[in-house]
């Protein structure tokens, strides 16, 4: 849920000063939309873009679900965000999906134009993308890590997340991208953040977020984490700070 917090609220701080900014949530349990306030009915009106077989079959030439054969690796994908997005905030959402047979790294026409979009969206886009992602790197490979200059990985202050830390730095390595930078979540004081500090072998630690009962409630009503929590909103101010900085500073 923190990496979900983290990017509902970067994407508010830069469509508040008027960028444009498009929200992807490539999570299997998708609820950015929840976090930047979309209400229930308009993310019912969001259909996901795996579950779209009319458009996989129309652009890869192969109906969902199969795999093998022949099919088109680098599908048209441009003109999607503008005609599947939603807009709520100044903030466009989409929702990728997920593709649902066995074989996380399946050779199927959904991934084929998944993997073509979100390179689309990082390579050949200009406004914001947000990318909202899961643990591991699914829907990115070394085609598409050129264009990423670090990785932010979100960690709450216990053991499991820390190791979570460490293999997503792995599978980033992989696919070539050598900065991965870390957000502490849930932070409840000093000792927290020096657990995490501490902890991560080197990585790079951007900043936290605080522990607040307020975004719990948002949680539970639906009301954007923007809007319930100032105090988050503070820290992903100062956060995205850094990490433009950081990037700002590197040759």
């Amino acid at each position: 849920m923190g990496k979900t917090t983290l990017a509902a609220l970067l994407a508010h701080l830069y469509a508040v000063e008027g960028r444009t900014v498009l929200a992807i949530d490539a999570d299997p349990d998708a609820n950015l939309g929840s976090a930047l306030g979309f209400s229930a009915e308009e993310l019912a009106r969001i259909q996901p873009i795996a579950e779209m077989k009319d458009l996989i079959a129309e652009r890869t030439g192969v109906q969902p679900g199969q795999s093998g054969g022949m099919f088109t690796l680098n599908p048209r994908v441009d003109d999607i965000p503008e005609r599947f997005a939603g807009v709520r905030g100044g903030v466009r959402l989409l929702i990728l999906g997920t593709i649902k047979q066995g074989g996380g790294g399946c050779f199927c026409p959904e991934s084929a134009l998944l993997r073509n979009l979100v390179r689309h969206l990082l390579v050949g886009r200009q406004e914001v993308v947000i990318l909202d992602m899961e643990a591991g790197l699914e829907h990115l490979g070394r085609s598409t890590a050129a264009a990423v200059d670090a990785f932010v990985v979100v960690v709450e202050p216990g053991r499991r997340s820390i190791q979570t830390a460490q293999s997503v730095e792995q599978l980033a390595a992989d696919i070539g991208i050598s900065r991965v930078l870390v957000v502490g979540n849930k932070v409840r004081g000093p000792e927290d953040e020096q657990f995490i500090a501490s902890s991560l072998g080197g990585m790079e630690v951007l900043g936290c977020l605080p522990y607040t009962e307020r975004a719990v409630e948002a949680d539970l009503t639906g009301q954007a984490i923007y809007d319930a929590a100032p105090e988050l909103v503070e820290a992903a101010r100062a956060i995205r700070c850094r990490l433009e900085a950081g990037l700002a500073d590197r040759p």
